[in-house]
């Protein structure tokens, strides 16, 4: 530990602080809505949105900007004082999903590391793109604009309650240049078959890129299970990370022969050399000068979730959602009445309406477009009765289950 700017701040890597934290694995997750300024009043359930940061991820990375505007001159240099923070950020990441950290690359966002790997393959009109119908718009339009600018093939495989059946995946493998798929739904909820789809994909010679981003901080996620190319991220949902802490991975050797569209000095070995050669891994996936802030507080955040313990959050995310599917009908019911997320869609006559309804109780909760509905996230920082809260204005719903 150190201290920069009056505050302390962690120096070590992410598995020996939390091997040394006071609370080893074993914080309660109510104990922390004291530290959420956000959660004080009203009942908040828009995780898969945005997660509010507790105030240590927030000084944490107030601390990293002082250390860096104020000390880091006069000492190691203020350049010096941001790579090394990222450096922390990137092994907190890699440890956080079962990678090495020279696969993670620093982005802004999952839309951000999902344009980065759009940028660094070669497009023609013979390439094939496959993504599910329950893309997030970061899934959908940086093929989209590869479809108008380069003419490639964008296939769009349909879901059925927010299902993926692999023979549809067997049907395209062949033609397929790369799938962009979620592992975790943000329209239903559901996980998709992603260990299975890579095996299919990768008989054919495809690439996969997984957007994760619904998955770190409520679920484990092992990046080598599912042995696909690319995954992309961010922290400022479930990980309750600042916004702007995002993250991708790449896996070993794929990286061979792609070019990013941009490059900087964070992209290559030497930057002062007459002919540049990229950095091994994952680095050429990065570019240039970025604020330390948010992987500081990235990194604290990845701390407190593993202080925690992934396991201990997924069975108390497990028990709210059950607590609250069990107060809604199946014709309301749009996800898996079984557990597999924090994330729990129901019908709604006009789901716009609904929301603002709820958000007039100091109810936060989101309206989807696709399947029109309402979204309900349930992090494990939620209490049994915020759950008995959502649930009772919902049955309020005016004509409420008339939709199938």
């Amino acid at each position: 530990m150190s201290v920069v700017a009056g505050k302390t701040v962690s120096t070590a890597e992410p598995s020996e602080r939390t091997a040394n934290s006071p609370w080893n694995g074993s914080m309660d997750p109510i104990a922390i809505r004291d530290e959420m300024p956000a959660l004080e009043n009203g009942v908040y359930c828009n995780w898969g949105a945005g997660g509010p940061s507790p105030r240590r991820v927030v000084e944490a990375g107030e601390a990293a900007l002082e250390h860096h505007e104020y000390d880091a001159p006069r000492g190691d240099g203020m350049y010096a004082a941001a790579l090394e923070g990222f450096e922390e950020a990137r092994t907190a990441v890699a440890d956080l999903l079962g990678a090495a950290p020279t696969e993670i690359a620093l982005t802004e966002s999952t839309t951000d590391g999902i344009n980065r790997v759009a940028s660094a393959l070669s497009w023609d009109e013979t390439d094939v793109v496959v993504r599910t119908d329950l893309e997030h718009a970061a899934g959908i339009l940086p093929w989209q604009r590869l479809e108008r600018e380069r003419g490639i093939d964008v296939r769009v495989l349909e879901t059925t309650a927010g299902r993926l059946d692999l023979e549809d995946v067997k049907a395209v493998a062949s033609e397929a240049t790369l799938f962009c798929v979620s592992s975790l739904t943000w329209s239903h909820g559901t996980r998709l078959p992603i260990a299975d789809l890579v095996d299919v994909a990768h008989d054919e010679d495809a690439l996969v890129l997984v957007d994760a981003v619904q998955e770190p901080g409520q679920v484990p996620v092992d990046v080598e299970e599912w042995g696909a190319d690319f995954v992309v991220g961010a922290g400022h949902k479930w990980l309750c990370g600042p916004f702007g802490s995002g993250f991708l991975y790449v896996r070993e050797g794929v990286e061979s022969g792609l070019a990013p569209a941009s490059i900087g000095y964070r992209s290559v070995q030497d930057a002062t050399a007459a002919e540049y050669v990229y950095a091994p891994g994952a680095a050429r996936f990065e570019v240039g000068t970025s604020s330390p802030t948010p992987y500081a507080g990235l990194r604290e955040a990845i701390e407190l979730i593993e202080a925690i313990g992934v396991e201990r959050i997924e069975r108390r995310i497990e028990s709210l959602t059950n607590r609250f599917k069990a107060g809604v009908t199946d014709e309301r019911l749009l996800s898996p009445r079984e557990f597999e997320s924090g994330l729990v869609t129901v019908t709604a006559d006009d789901p716009e309406a609904t929301v603002e309804r709820l958000a007039e109780n100091e109810i936060v909760v989101r309206s989807l477009p696709y399947p029109e509905a309402v979204r309900v996230s349930l992090h494990a920082f939620n209490t049994e009765d915020d759950v008995d809260a959502v649930l009772e204005a919902l049955e309020d719903e005016p004509s409420s289950g008339n939709r199938a």
